[in-house]
């Protein structure tokens, strides 16, 4: 099992020194990866600076050596997907093949699409997230695309150089269990980002509901399903190395491959640099 440390986008973390030293410190701590949030705009959280998520982890690539960076998640119907392929690759051949990409709808959808005029309807925003996806791979590769859809079109377009990983970054799907489109669509790709109705950010899901989304997911899986799968898991643990393992070990054992330490969303710790500093360097937990 992988442990990454989860950081949003705002407050003290808008700074790219502060996240270089977050990355440098969970590095050297032992830990596997580091992931930003990607907010342009939340409402809960306004009046607080806030950073590009690439610049951030720019930072945290050239402060690093090992850790997986990312985001958790981007918005993928937010973005034009020719902008996003080249951020994605320029940062890949930055951190020597470290990026995970994960994606989704992002939220909140009324504050990240509607305020700037975009459409905030979800079976639009799940169209142009698929579609992106698919130009996403398909321009990662260095190969020339054409593409005709309904939301995109391109013309005889290589975007070089390529991403080191081949064919691409691993990309994760976000979504809330118990609603299954997003996660027949994280079957598809190489791994899963649920949060839980029963469980928000920062909170500890059911072992149960865990196991039922494992399942799930399993059952859906096709093309590509010889590729490694992540179960990617998250919440707030002690840090005490003993009792953090009583909380993951069942996770572990329902199918879960990484634990994302992340603060509690409405915390009053979310976006300060100290407490998470103290997390980071008491360690992962030890399974």
């Amino acid at each position: 099992m992988r442990f990454s440390i989860n950081i949003p986008n705002f407050g003290d973390f808008a700074d790219p020194r502060n996240v270089a030293a977050v990355a440098a410190a969970a590095e050297q701590a032992g830990w596997d990866g580091l992931f930003v949030w990607d907010h342009v705009l939340h409402r809960q959280h306004q009046g607080r600076p806030f950073g590009d998520p690439w610049m951030l982890l720019t930072a945290a690539a050239l402060a690093t050596s090992r850790i997986r960076l990312g985001t958790l998640l981007t918005p993928v119907p937010r973005y034009r997907p020719q902008q996003l392929a080249r951020q994605v690759a320029t940062l890949d051949h930055l951190s020597g093949g470290r990026v995970i990409f994960a994606a989704g709808l992002g939220g909140p959808v009324e504050d990240e699409y509607r305020s700037f005029g975009d459409t905030a309807e979800p079976q639009l925003l799940a169209e142009r997230l698929d579609e992106g996806l698919e130009l996403l791979r398909r321009w990662w590769s260095g190969e020339p695309v054409d593409h005709h859809g309904r939301h995109y079109e391109v013309r005889d377009v290589t975007l070089l150089p390529a991403t080191v990983q081949r064919p691409g970054p691993p990309v994760w799907i976000g979504g809330f269990w118990p609603r299954r489109p997003p996660m027949r669509r994280a079957a598809r790709w190489d791994g899963a980002v649920p949060l839980f109705e029963t469980a928000r950010h920062g909170h500890v899901p059911d072992v149960a509901e865990v196991r039922d989304l494992a399942r799930y997911v399993r059952e859906h899986r096709m093309g590509g399903a010889e590729r490694p799968f992540e179960l990617v898991l998250g919440g707030a643990t002690p840090s005490d190395a003993v009792k953090a393992k009583d909380v993951i070990s069942p996770l572990r054992d329902a199918g879960a491959t990484w634990w994302d330490e992340r603060q509690v969303q409405t915390g009053p710790d979310l976006d300060r640099l100290p407490p998470v500093m103290r997390r980071i360097e008491a360690g992962p937990p030890v399974i």
